[in-house]
């Protein structure tokens, strides 16, 4: 039986990882996990001023923006909508699913919109 421990002794040290191996096997998920968070965390900063439209609704149905802010609006509905600011400052044609629209907002001001083709889909953008 020792002849046989001793034989596989050198096969079992190939397969043992070395201590900066072993460090690495295990700080690697630590790792991947904590610059994963960042790209959301990255991704959200980035979108911070998009509007999506999705299941007949806008989110957020409510954003604060500086003046000079352009806002973006997504539809990921599988239906039409549009954006019309009620006091006609802005109007989106007919966005299809996946297609954008954006504004500028130049002023500060409550800009109050809706869907043209569904009223009961309402949104603010609020520019100080």
């Amino acid at each position: 039986m020792q002849t046989f421990v001793s034989h596989l002794r050198p096969f079992v040290a190939r397969l043992t990882p070395s201590r900066g191996v072993a460090i690495a096997m295990l700080l690697g998920p630590i790792a991947g996990a904590m610059l994963a968070f960042g790209a959301v965390s990255a991704e959200e900063t980035k979108d911070a001023n998009v509007v999506t439209i999705d299941n007949f609704t806008f989110t957020a149905p409510e954003l604060t923006v500086a003046v000079g802010t352009t806002v973006k609006w997504i539809n990921h509905d599988d239906i039409p909508h549009n954006v019309i600011n009620k006091e006609n400052a802005f109007r989106s044609k007919a966005l299809d699913t996946d297609d954008s629209y954006s504004f500028t907002f130049a002023s500060a001001g409550t800009y109050a919109y809706f869907c043209g083709l569904h009223p009961q889909m309402q949104g603010k953008i609020i520019v100080k």
